[in-house]
């Protein structure tokens, strides 16, 4: 299975020297990105590729700039390995943003849409306000539940990447909180660089646009499986499933889970590192 990475594995002058190593890499990478620019405001190899500690280099720190330069980068990783290397996945699978890299390498959204869909739900992320925070902490959902009950929908669980690993997202103080009475238990909890909090209610006045943008394309049946990080929602060839899936909870730990049940021994990971 090839997995594409989410938000948060950008680095600057990531596939730099991928690019200027295999023309297979390159012309992937320079083919994306010509379908990301025009939503842009800079053009996103210069981004990717700036010097560190200029200007320029900074943007790729925010989501406007980070989910498309990763969502390009993949696109010229998958290129250069299926196409280089010769390996071809059985299943495709991602998280979060990744998700839609994997959509559009399965076949059910094009380059161009999926450049829209990635574009659209990058800057409307970026606009999220500075109120909202993101942590992984050491627990499992069930330690959680009557907690995020009692919040009253203040957080979200964001994610579930694995026993004992989940994210939670929401209003900064009460992220902070439950992480300090976690660490207060002897759990190790890490708070993530993100501009807002993804996956939760701060993300609610955001999804009519993206919508928006979602009903607009055109989806088509995969020619190969995706594994979706929804385990009641299976559907990724509908508009609303990208409006949902922005939201709702990633549950890649069942993803994992379903891709083992489908025979998969060998897991690929799409990412810069």
């Amino acid at each position: 299975a090839f997995v594409c990475s989410g938000q948060g594995t950008q680095r600057p002058r990531m596939g730099h020297e991928l690019y200027h190593a295999f023309p297979l890499f390159a012309a992937a990478m320079d083919e994306a990105c010509a379908h990301l620019d025009p939503h842009l405001d800079h053009p996103l190899r210069d981004v990717m590729f700036a010097e560190p500690d200029t200007d320029t280099a900074q943007l790729l720190h925010q989501t406007r700039y980070a989910q498309p330069a990763l969502f390009a980068l993949q696109i010229a990783l998958h290129r250069l390995v299926t196409e280089h290397y010769g390996l071809t996945p059985h299943y495709y699978a991602g998280h979060s943003l990744g998700e839609i890299t994997a959509a559009h390498l399965a076949g059910i959204l094009t380059l161009p849409d999926a450049a829209r869909l990635v574009t659209t739900r990058a800057r409307l992320v970026q606009s999220l306000p500075a109120s909202g925070a993101m942590t992984t902490l050491q627990a499992d959902p069930d330690e959680l539940h009557e907690h995020l009950t009692e919040l009253e929908g203040r957080v979200s669980l964001a994610a579930v990447n694995a026993p004992g690993s989940v994210v939670i997202s929401g209003d900064r103080h009460d992220v902070d909180a439950t992480a300090e009475n976690l660490r207060a238990m002897g759990r190790k909890t890490t708070a993530l660089k993100v501009s807002g909090a993804f996956h939760s209610h701060h993300i609610d006045p955001l999804l009519d646009e993206l919508r928006t943008t979602a009903e607009t394309l055109t989806y088509h049946p995969p020619h190969t499986p995706l594994i979706t990080t929804n385990p009641t929602d299976h559907d990724p060839t509908t508009p609303g499933y990208w409006v949902r899936q922005a939201r709702e909870t990633v549950h890649y730990a069942h993803t994992t889970q379903q891709l083992h049940t489908h025979g998969v021994t060998a897991f690929i990971e799409v990412r810069p590192d």
